[in-house]
């Protein structure tokens, strides 16, 4: 669908490029009636699509310039130049932009934390039970209100969050 950028004329291609960058970083988008005598609804969607696809893979992925140059396929090297320069120039937006959309899926984050073992030496259903029990307190803030989440885990679950808290860490090492 890129080879629709080829219908505009080389001036006001970077234009169109960073208008859609814009876009992408949460201000205004490029509006079709600007261009409604260019591109016909459906193009024009599909171009706009096209454009953020390109420009999201390309930061998000940390894309080489050849690597970006094979996504753009045959587009004409005068569009694909101005691609790839809207890319260099705008890539630390773009960046912050993904991050940003990325932090917008969960709003909590964890302030401060406490942690407790104690051993649980019987129970009213058992008379000795000799269970270590973990008592996890999160000071959590969500959508700027503070709240204080308390959970008990036996070994077999707090197995589980550690395996689950070092893969997280493994996948935020690997976006650095």
């Amino acid at each position: 669908m890129l080879k629709l950028l080829e219908k505009l004329s080389p001036a006001e291609c970077p234009k169109l490029l960073h208008r859609v960058v814009d876009g992408l970083c949460g201000r205004s988008l490029p509006k079709r009636m600007d261009y409604g005598e260019t591109w016909s609804l459906q193009e024009w969607g599909e171009l706009i699509s096209s454009l953020n696809y390109i420009f999201r893979v390309a930061v998000g992925k940390k894309c080489s310039d050849q690597e970006v140059q094979e996504m753009l396929g045959d587009l004409e090297s005068v569009r694909a130049e101005a691609i790839l320069q809207c890319v260099h120039a705008r890539q630390e937006e773009i960046r912050q932009a993904l991050v940003d959309r990325t932090n917008r899926i969960c709003s909590s984050q964890l302030d401060d934390f406490n942690w407790q073992l104690k051993l649980a030496l019987s129970s009213d259903k058992l008379s000795s039970l000799n269970t270590p029990l973990l008592n996890l307190c999160l000071d959590l803030t969500e959508n700027g209100i503070q709240r204080a989440v308390t959970i008990e885990m036996n070994k077999e679950e707090l197995n589980t969050l550690i395996t689950t808290l070092e893969a997280a860490n493994k996948v935020m090492l690997q976006m650095k």
